[in-house]
């Protein structure tokens, strides 16, 4: 009951028509009122406060019904994964704000305005995280105690890359890209480490965010134009900019249909859990070259029977990407990908789907909107023509895929 409280909330606060100041560098004399009005709202600073927190605890509260299926996908692949660089890693961004403040390279603000920033910030990231943690007390992935809903470490890191991204952003995009690289792999090493849930991690990449943004309001509110160096951190890319990305996404694959490996096998795929990375340059606003790597996690039916071992599945793709700017921050694409897929052997009751690789073909669609400066979210539907389960069977696999994905953008 707690959880769904807190979706409504945040669902509520996502959809505030705010009024706030607009950047200076935006331009609305070009382009239709449709578009205009679309960059009016999504360039509101509440907007661009809210946009990429609030849908990552959203999506993680969702998630929470795939939380088996992505520690499923974490067994198949690294179940002996044991790491501690996470313990550190989730403070590396604070510790390179606070080394080039250090060495004199000028940030948004001043060491008084930009600590108080940062406590203000840390002081609602932890309210935030400890009430959770003892409120819904949901078990861990490995069975040691019942505070792993959100991730602290997650959390932690997103905050420290959101204040690296406010004090430095403006300076170069890689400051940013770097830090919230660097809070990705902190989500993700938690994960690998069997020590938090996805929808843990999502969860609390959202609330890290949302603390530093909440954060840093007070802060101005309080400072006002005191101590402040740069007035607008978050420049506005003119709407036919290259739009140039890496990003790291989650998704659940469908593979419809059955199909027969073998003669009297019928098999029947449920969906499961991906995660990929994906990457294109463009050498224009509308077209670039990328690629994929994913894989993925899927149960296996075998004449109506569920098997213990499921399909496990790797794919890299490369090929061409489309875009086309429909205003200054949204996007849509597709793309048109040629590569190859991999599956490991599959052992079922009765048979085994010995391990193949082979060509694979794909295509998709996409909306992309640019939050901040140099971070962007993708909302994708992907299909793949993926190879046959076995080299007895002339069917290849139809597999879609629904995913969110956040991306630098250069």
């Amino acid at each position: 009951m707690f959880k769904r409280l807190i979706l409504v909330l945040l669902i509520s606060l996502a959809g505030l028509d705010a009024r706030a100041q607009q950047p200076d560098s935006v331009d609305w004399s070009a382009g239709g009122e449709f578009r205009k009005r679309i960059d009016r709202h999504t360039s509101t600073k509440t907007y661009r406060m809210l946009y990429v927190g609030v849908p990552l605890i959203v999506g993680g509260v969702v998630m929470q019904s795939y939380d088996s299926d992505f520690r499923r996908l974490r067994n198949g692949y690294a179940q002996s994964f044991h790491q501690r660089y996470d313990d550190w890693l989730q403070y590396a961004p604070a510790g390179a704000m606070l080394a080039l403040k250090t060495c004199g390279v000028q940030s948004r603000s001043s060491w008084g305005r930009m600590l108080v920033s940062d406590a203000f910030s840390a002081g609602l990231m932890a309210i935030a995280v400890n009430s959770l943690k003892y409120t819904c007390r949901v078990m861990r992935p490995d069975g040691s105690s019942r505070n792993s809903f959100p991730s602290g470490h997650t959390a932690t890191a997103f905050m420290t890359a959101t204040m690296l991204h406010k004090e430095y952003g403006h300076r170069s995009p890689w400051y940013s890209i770097g830090g919230y690289a660097v809070a990705t792999a902190t989500g993700v090493t938690r994960q690998l480490n069997n020590r938090h849930w996805i929808s843990d991690v999502m969860v609390g990449a959202g609330i890290g965010i949302l603390a530093t943004e909440f954060g840093y309001l007070l802060a101005d509110l309080i400072f006002k134009e005191k101590g402040l160096n740069v007035h607008e951190t978050f420049s506005v890319y003119d709407r036919y900019r290259h739009p140039s990305f890496l990003g790291f996404g989650i998704g659940i694959t469908t593979v419809p249909g059955t199909y027969n490996p073998y003669p009297g096998m019928q098999t029947k795929i449920f969906s499961g859990p991906t995660t990929s990375v994906q990457g294109a340059w463009f050498a224009s606003p509308y077209w670039g070259i990328g690629g994929r790597l994913a894989c993925s996690n899927l149960r296996v039916e075998v004449n109506g029977q569920i098997q213990d071992d499921n399909l496990e599945s790797a794919s890299v793709y490369i090929g061409p990407y489309f875009s086309y700017p429909v205003s200054l921050r949204w996007q849509i694409g597709t793309k048109l990908l040629a590569g190859y897929e991999f599956y490991k052997a599959c052992k079922t009751r009765q048979y085994e789907i010995p391990g193949r690789k082979g060509l694979a073909a794909g295509t998709g669609f996409s909306l992309n909107y640019l939050a901040m400066q140099n971070l962007g979210v993708r909302f994708s539907t992907d299909y793949d023509l993926a190879p046959p389960l076995s080299r007895a069977s002339t069917q290849p696999l139809h597999k879609l895929t629904f995913g969110i994905e956040v991306c630098a953008a250069f």
